[in-house]
């Protein structure tokens, strides 16, 4: 058996730098099939296999494999935590491949961050920070030194790393919900910067996080241009979801609107009335937001999400036009709809993590890890035409 210490290895920054300058990437991932259908890494130009660990313990099945990989190309073997990769790794390189094991595999996969610049539009800047693994999107709003970081993730060196780079100081931090997909550092993040966490108390009953409810304002204005950020009720995936309006052009829309659908109403066990919520907000709340407004969603489902510019977003006026269900205004059929496709399978370990961004309950950071291991289901996808 090869030496798995010595297999060549290419990390998660390597792996997306090759993903976002265009290379063709080739993945060998040998995990269990089941894992890998349930997720996997995906790019436009990512082109991927998936043959188990278990199928290549010896040098016939490793001979059958090299038959079918392409010997052009590089490959990037991946694994569950970069094991089983250094192996097989090391047998393609003795079989003449130029190959690569993920190092950390899918678990350091699911902590890679990427932060893209949406715009800088006079004397405010926006920053989408990708958690690519699990399609969830944070922002930073930076404005004369000042910034508001909205919906961040547990990572929260990453954050504070973007604002280091802006060269500004983290003064607010805003969660457009309670989470389920996802532990939220909108709490430690404040605590550790000195900044004022915000987060709408009808998501929020009898739990005992320290928070200013959002409910308290309807604008939140830092930096000496003004930015304003317009605090917009959007229930419907949560009761308490809020939106964020900035400068009137850039429509942070939490789990509300997607590029390619609508956040799902049955999280909270009250698909019905929920449902009834979301379409109360697309036809009453954002009816007259104008098509040229630009949606920022806290997450993603499909890489084809991601634009040309390197960031999730889209018009309202082009998501209207590609989402039937954005036009549907006949309320039984909406909300219809909305709950027969809701009842799909729910994000991993949601309950799990809903009672610990409620603070109701503590793990380790292992722990934490293991949790939000896999995609996010948090969205209702309607027939894109």
């Amino acid at each position: 058996m090869a030496n798995a210490t010595t297999a060549p290895r290419i990390t998660s920054e390597e792996l997306h730098t090759k993903m976002k300058n265009g290379e063709n990437v080739f993945i060998l991932d040998v995990r269990n099939e089941d894992e890998y259908k349930d997720w996997k890494i995906e790019g436009k130009t990512v082109e991927s296999m998936n043959v188990p660990y278990v199928e290549l313990l010896d040098d016939e099945q490793m001979d059958d494999l090299a038959k079918k990989l392409p010997k052009e190309k590089e490959i990037v073997v991946v694994c569950a935590k970069g094991g089983a990769s250094d192996y097989i790794t090391e047998n393609l390189q003795d079989r003449g491949f130029k190959a690569y094991s993920l190092q950390g595999g899918m678990l350091d996969w699911s902590q890679y961050y990427d932060s893209v610049t949406v715009a800088v539009d006079q004397d405010v800047k926006i920053i989408q920070v990708n958690r690519l693994s699990k399609g969830c999107l944070s922002y930073v709003i930076v404005s004369e030194g000042k910034a508001a970081v909205i919906d961040p993730g547990r990572h929260i060196d990453e954050y504070k790393k973007v604002a280091d780079r802006e060269n500004a100081d983290i003064q607010h931090v805003l969660d457009t919900h309670v989470h389920a997909d996802h532990i939220s550092g909108g709490e430690k993040l404040a605590e550790e910067t000195g900044a004022t966490y915000y987060v709408s108390s009808s998501d929020l009953q009898g739990a005992q996080l320290n928070y200013e409810p959002l409910e308290n304002h309807d604008v939140i204005e830092f930096g000496s241009a003004e930015v304003k950020v317009l605090a917009l009720p959007t229930p419907g995936h949560t009761p308490g979801s809020v939106s964020f309006l900035v400068n009137d052009k850039y429509f942070l829309s939490g789990d509300t609107v997607f590029v390619g659908g609508l956040g799902r109403p049955d999280l909270g066990g009250k698909v019905k009335e929920w449902a009834q919520d979301l379409y109360e907000t697309v036809f009453t709340k954002i009816k007259d937001m104008a098509d040229d407004v630009i949606v920022l969603p806290a997450h993603f489902a499909e890489v084809s999400e991601i634009n040309d510019s390197g960031y999730v977003g889209a018009t309202l006026g082009e998501i209207r036009k590609n989402n039937e269900i954005l036009r549907t205004e006949d309320r039984k059929e909406f909300t219809d709809f909305v709950e027969s496709s809701a009842s799909t399978v729910k994000p991993p370990n949601f309950e799990d993590i809903i009672a610990i961004n409620r603070k109701e309950k503590t793990v380790s950071d292992e722990e934490a890890t293991e949790l939000e291991i896999g995609p996010n289901r948090c969205a209702v996808h309607h027939g894109v035409e």
